[in-house]
C-alpha cells in the first residue's frame, strides 16, 4: 500500500469523465455536421467516406461510454478504499489501475483528435 492523496485521484477521475462527456457530445456534433454536409451527395466514393465517418463516430461514442464506465467504477473503488482506510492508504493494485485508465484515457483522446483531424480534411475537400 502507498500513501497518496486519494482526493486527488478521485478528482482526476471526475475530470476525465467530464472531459469524455464533452468528447462524446463533440462526436455527436460531428455526426450532425456530416449528415448536413453529405445530405445531397450522390458520388459513390464520397458516400463511402461518409459511411466510414458515421461508423467511426458511432464506434468512438461506444469507446467513450465504455471508458467512462470503467473510470466511474474505479472512482467508486477509490471512494470505498478511502472510506474504509482512515489513514489514507490506497492499494497498489488500485494505483496501478489508475495508471492504466489514465493511459487508456490519453490513448482515446489521441484517437479522437486524429478522427477530428481526418474529418476536418474530409469536410474541407
Amino acid at each position: 500500500m502507498v500513501t497518496l492523496d486519494a482526493a486527488q485521484h478521485i478528482s482526476e477521475c471526475a475530470s476525465w469523465r467530464e472531459d469524455l462527456r464533452l468528447q462524446k457530445a463533440g462526436m455527436t456534433q460531428l455526426g450532425i455536421q456530416l449528415q448536413q454536409s453529405a445530405s445531397h451527395q450522390y458520388n459513390k466514393e464520397l458516400l463511402t467516406e461518409v459511411e466510414h465517418f458515421q461508423n467511426q463516430f458511432y464506434i468512438q461514442q461506444i469507446n467513450i461510454h465504455d471508458l467512462k464506465q470503467l473510470i466511474k467504477q474505479h472512482e467508486r473503488k477509490l471512494q470505498i478504499q478511502t472510506a474504509s482506510n482512515y489513514d489514507g492508504y490506497i492499494a497498489d493494485e488500485t494505483l496501478q489501475q489508475h495508471e492504466v485508465l489514465f493511459t487508456e484515457y490519453q490513448s482515446l483522446l489521441h484517437t479522437l483528435q486524429d478522427l477530428k483531424n481526418d474529418f476536418g480534411i474530409f469536410v474541407s475537400k
